[in-house]
């Protein structure tokens, strides 16, 4: 569904979306260009399925140097995306994050994850890994002259979408 509101907000909408701040129902709305992306919590078998792969990633992204997270903000206060997980460069605390070494997507029904592909590109995310729980996939995407395209091994840490898709324990279809 999609919603089309007025700037500002009426005053009805505009009490909706502090009740979703307050309760924390807002956690991973996204801001595409200023418009607002609201976005319920994912699906069980989603948030298992990130747990399992950062169970698997962490000793990579140790040996890269690198630092596992769960979802963040990347891009600034009226633009961001909120990936799963990410693997980070060493850098500064903060709030929004101009870029990522890996950004981590899962899949969930009726989702955005292809169509962040270009906001990642504009934000010089090196690796996007795509997961896909319900056709147990993995997408393992470089960044090259400004696109993603599939790579067979990351070029930041030691894995690559064939052996991550041998580790994973897929969780249990819906």
């Amino acid at each position: 569904m999609r919603v089309l509101t007025s700037d500002p907000p009426p005053p009805e909408f505009e009490a909706y979306l502090q009740d979703r701040r307050r309760t924390g129902a807002d956690r991973r709305d996204e801001i595409w260009d200023g418009v607002l992306h609201m976005a319920p919590a994912p699906q069980r078998r989603h948030g298992a399925l990130v747990m399992r792969l950062a169970t698997i990633l962490q000793p990579y992204a140790d040996a890269a140097g690198l630092e596992l997270t769960a979802d963040f903000n990347i891009g600034e206060p009226s633009d961001y995306r909120i990936p799963d997980a990410g693997l980070l460069r060493p850098g500064p605390d903060a709030v929004f994050l101009p870029d990522a070494a890996v950004v981590v997507e899962v899949v969930s029904p009726g989702d955005e994850t292809w169509q962040k592909l270009p906001f990642y590109a504009a934000h010089d995310v090196d690796e996007v890994l795509i997961l896909d729980p319900d056709t147990r996939t993995v997408s393992w995407l470089g960044l090259a002259g400004g696109e993603y395209r599939p790579i067979e091994r990351s070029g930041l840490i030691d894995l690559g979408p064939t052996r991550l898709g041998e580790l994973i324990v897929w969780p249990p279809a819906g």
